[in-house]
């Protein structure tokens, strides 16, 4: 396999070069960028198979930046860098389109295995793509599409894993640590709230039409099925 790309933007000299020696030692073709007009031209140049993106920059800041990505059609990948550490912070990185978020100060190991493990997700191997369905319901993971009573819905990347990893196990009620390990990758202790968050997204998308399909089970999780009344 050819060596990943990966674009690394941040206005802080010191900490920019510690993050790209990090990452080409572990065998990544790293590029960089100290801010995010810069960042934006090097996307459309090089074609990175992820982003590690900073969000308190001058100018055009990390949020900005991703924004304008996700508006021109462009899905890389991103990892948010930042010294805010607030739930709301987090959030709106999230809605916006990022893949994941670590907060300032980390350790290199940390961001190392964020990046594995984001590329993971979005690999899409031809070869273990298949088609589930529930009710009319259906996902596609050839054409990577999503449809209810016949009208196509339009997910985020992690809006699209998280409707996924529920239909794979349709019936069964998932607690919020299995689905922050499954989904986003993180530790099963750390913060549901960003599930909570997005299971709040995929239902007003999915759950627009009845039946209803996604369900809370009190104290225990989530689950997708046709609830029989």
């Amino acid at each position: 396999m050819s060596q990943r790309r990966i674009l690394v933007v941040d206005d802080e000299d010191n900490l920019r070069t510690m993050l790209v020696a990090a990452l080409k030692y572990e065998g990544f073709d790293v590029t960089f960028a100290p801010d995010g007009q810069t960042a934006l031209k090097l996307v459309r140049e090089s074609a990175p198979d992820l982003i590690v993106l900073d969000v308190m920059m001058p100018d055009l800041d990390g949020f900005a930046v991703t924004k304008r990505l996700r508006d021109s059609g462009n899905r890389t990948p991103v990892i948010f860098l930042t010294a805010r550490d607030s739930a709301s912070d987090k959030v709106q990185g999230l809605q916006i389109g990022g893949d994941d978020y670590l907060s300032k100060p980390f350790a290199l190991e940390e961001l190392v295995a964020r990046v594995e493990a984001v590329l993971r997700r979005v690999d899409a191997s031809p070869d273990s793509a298949e088609t589930w369905t529930l009710a009319d319901l259906a996902m596609d993971d050839v054409s990577h599409r999503v449809t209810r009573n016949g009208e196509e819905i339009h997910l985020s990347p992690t809006e699209y894993n998280l409707v996924k990893f529920l239909l794979q196990n349709t019936g069964r009620v998932l607690s919020r640590g299995q689905l922050l390990q499954n989904v986003w990758g993180y530790s099963p202790d750390d913060d549901p709230s960003v599930v909570e968050t997005y299971i709040g997204y995929i239902r007003r998308k999915v759950d627009a039409f009845e039946p209803k399909l996604i369900h809370t089970v009190r104290g225990v999780g989530y689950t997708m099925r046709v609830q029989h009344t």
